[in-house]
C-alpha cells in the first residue's frame, strides 16, 4: 500500500480507506469531482490546515473498529463487479429516490416559497441534476460498462466510440455538473439545515436531499478514481498486448 501524505490526491486517500470519507464530508472536501486534487491544495481551497486535516484522517483511521457495512472497498473489486455494484447500490439508489425527491422539492417550494425565495433555486437545482443524472446512469449501463466488462473479458476493443476515455470523459464532465448541482442546492439551504419554523415535510426533504449528496459522492469517487482510471490502464495495457 503507497504511503500517503498532503501531496497524495484526496480521492487516492478515499481510495485506499473508503471509510476516510466520512473525514472529508465534515470537512466539506470534495474527494468525488474534486479527488485528483493533492490534499494540500484541497485544504487549501476549504482555508483548513493541512496538518490538521492529516492528524483527523490518521486518527480516524486508529479509532475504526468496525467499518460501516455500507462502505464497500472497491480498489478490490474486479472492474466488472464495480460496474455491477455501482449499478445495483448506487443506480438502484437513484431510481428509487430522485422521484420521492421530485414530489418534496416541487411541493416545499410551492408552499413554502414565499417564506423561504431559495426554495426556488434550490429546486431547479434538483431539476437539473435530476435530469442530467437520469439520462446519465443509462448511458453508463448501454454504453461505457459493457465496454469495460468487455475489455476485462478481453474481448476486441475496437468499440464505436474510439477509446473508452471517450464515454469516460464525457461521465466525468457529466459528474461535475451533477457537483454544481449538488453545491447550489447545498448553499441554498445553508448545508441542508432546515429553518426552526420548517414542517416535517421540509425537513424530510432535507435530510433526503443530503442522504442524495453523501450517496452522489460514494457514487462518483468509485467511478472518477477508481473505475474509469483502471478501464484506461487496462485499455492500454490491451493495446500493448495486441501491438
Amino acid at each position: 500500500m503507497t504511503m500517503l501524505d498532503a501531496q497524495t490526491t484526496v480521492g487516492d486517500w478515499v481510495r485506499q480507506h473508503p471509510s476516510r470519507s466520512r473525514v472529508f464530508e465534515q470537512l466539506k472536501i470534495d474527494y468525488c469531482c474534486g479527488g485528483k486534487l493533492p490534499l494540500r491544495e484541497a485544504c487549501a481551497k476549504r482555508g483548513l490546515d493541512v496538518q490538521i486535516v492529516l492528524e483527523q484522517l490518521h486518527h480516524a483511521d486508529a479509532q475504526e473498529a468496525q467499518r460501516d457495512a455500507e462502505i464497500v472497498d472497491a480498489d478490490a473489486m474486479t472492474l466488472t463487479e464495480l460496474a455491477d455494484h455501482i449499478i445495483e447500490t448506487h443506480h438502484a439508489y437513484l431510481r428509487a429516490e430522485l422521484p420521492r425527491l421530485d414530489q418534496m422539492t416541487k411541493k416545499v417550494a410551492a408552499v413554502h416559497g414565499d417564506n423561504e425565495p431559495r426554495l426556488e433555486q434550490l429546486r431547479a437545482a434538483f431539476i437539473a441534476l435530476r435530469d442530467e443524472v437520469s439520462e446519465h446512469i443509462l448511458k453508463e449501463e448501454r454504453i461505457l460498462f459493457p465496454i469495460i466488462r468487455q475489455l476485462e473479458a478481453g474481448e476486441q476493443a475496437a468499440f464505436h466510440c474510439g477509446s473508452v476515455a471517450n464515454p469516460i470523459r464525457q461521465m466525468e464532465a457529466e459528474h461535475d455538473n451533477a457537483g454544481e448541482a449538488m453545491s447550489v442546492m447545498s448553499d441554498a439551504s445553508d448545508g441542508y439545515e432546515p429553518p426552526e419554523w420548517a414542517c416535517n415535510t421540509y425537513r424530510a426533504m432535507l435530510q433526503g436531499l443530503a442522504q442524495l449528496e453523501r450517496d452522489m459522492h460514494q457514487h462518483v469517487h468509485k467511478e472518477n478514481n477508481v473505475l474509469f482510471p483502471k478501464a484506461i490502464e487496462l485499455e492500454q495495457q490491451r493495446l500493448q498486448e495486441t501491438a
